[in-house]
């Protein structure tokens, strides 16, 4: 009798965890009728494996496979636009740093399956959401540290050399260019959430010319982030989505009445002075004002544009993405949101 206890009890337990799962699988719309397969064009690989052919079919060949991209990557990446295609990859070939990059690059991305995959189920759920949304082209690319994620003619890219884990040695000798606080984010997980922020950014949903206070920037800062929680891989975890620290995160949790009322008693919701709000949207190690020893987490107003937009969502749950997205009027979704936050 004892045994039979037993595994009836390890039965419910595992039954239960099945039905938890599947009730949080549930909260998602389903998109396994929706066809699509990413896979990421490997530029730097083809580059490199053109070592020791002709430069100049090399360029031509290159040129008529990747058109835009190419033209970018040569006159705007790792060149000039006086600059031929064969002069500068002669360059770079002939360059002991760049080379010694792209070995790096290749021991850490060997393939690119799991950042396909990620990537995938993402555009899944924006052609879920936004059947008409035209799905780029995704390129790698290794360019020397100038550029981790641009965007161009069909084309998203994505600069396998800013991804290679916080402790790459490669990010201890540029930190007069690029400061460890960003370089500790360059990870391979954060490939499909910067790719997904730069189309939702540069493709679906570009900021109003109108947005001139900091509240209407913070809810649209903040609207872009609920689309990321409504479209990536929900393994992605809050920090990587607004590129915090775990202590961050916990941070502004801790003190987001304090966070709230900080804005509201110097007046800043209104305030319209760039130099004044870009403080509170920029990134950087902390937001300067807040927190003791620095230890305030930085664009403390993104994230309570995101805090403000999740409660707006969660007051009003008729509201669909499509609707929130095209919703402009930040004051209107500050007061629906019913946003005030207790002390902790």
């Amino acid at each position: 009798m004892k045994y039979n206890v037993k595994h009836r009890q390890i039965y419910l337990i595992f039954l239960f965890v099945l039905v938890f799962i599947s009730c949080k699988q549930n909260n998602r719309p389903d998109v396994s009728h929706i066809k699509i397969d990413i896979k990421i064009e490997r530029f730097d690989k083809e580059l490199s494996a053109s070592r020791n052919k002709n430069l100049t079919q090399v360029n031509a060949e290159l040129s008529k496979k990747y058109g835009f991209f190419y033209d970018d990557y040569i006159h705007k990446m790792v060149g000039a636009q006086d600059y031929t295609g064969d002069y500068v990859i002669s360059g770079l070939f002939k360059d002991p740093a760049y080379n010694d990059l792209t070995k790096e690059v290749d021991s850490v991305f060997p393939n690119l399956s799991v950042q396909e995959a990620g990537l995938t189920e993402t555009f899944k759920y924006i052609k879920y959401y936004y059947p008409k949304a035209k799905i780029p082209k995704f390129i790698s690319f290794v360019s020397g540290f100038s550029y981790q994620v641009p965007v161009g003619d069909n084309y998203i890219g994505i600069g396998l050399d800013m991804f290679l884990g916080k402790n790459s040695k490669f990010y201890k000798g540029i930190v007069e260019s690029v400061p460890m606080y960003m370089s500790k984010r360059f990870t391979p997980e954060n490939i499909v959430p910067r790719a997904a922020e730069t189309f939702a950014h540069e493709e679906l949903f570009p900021e109003p010319d109108a947005n001139r206070t900091l509240l209407s920037k913070m809810i649209f800062q903040g609207k872009i982030l609920y689309f990321l929680d409504q479209v990536l891989p929900e393994s992605i975890t809050d920090t990587t989505k607004i590129g915090y620290t775990a202590n961050q995160l916990g941070w502004t949790q801790n003190f987001e009445s304090d966070i709230w009322a900080y804005f509201l008693e110097n007046n800043l919701l209104y305030e319209t002075d760039y130099h004044k709000i870009q403080v509170y949207l920029s990134d950087g190690p902390f937001t300067p004002g807040l927190g003791e020893n620095r230890e305030s987490a930085p664009k403390l107003g993104v994230w309570t544009g995101w805090q403000i937009v999740r409660k707006y969502m969660k007051e009003n749950p008729k509201v669909t993405l499509q609707e929130l997205m095209v919703e402009n009027d930040a004051q209107k979704i500050l007061n629906q949101s019913k946003y005030k936050p207790k002390r902790k």
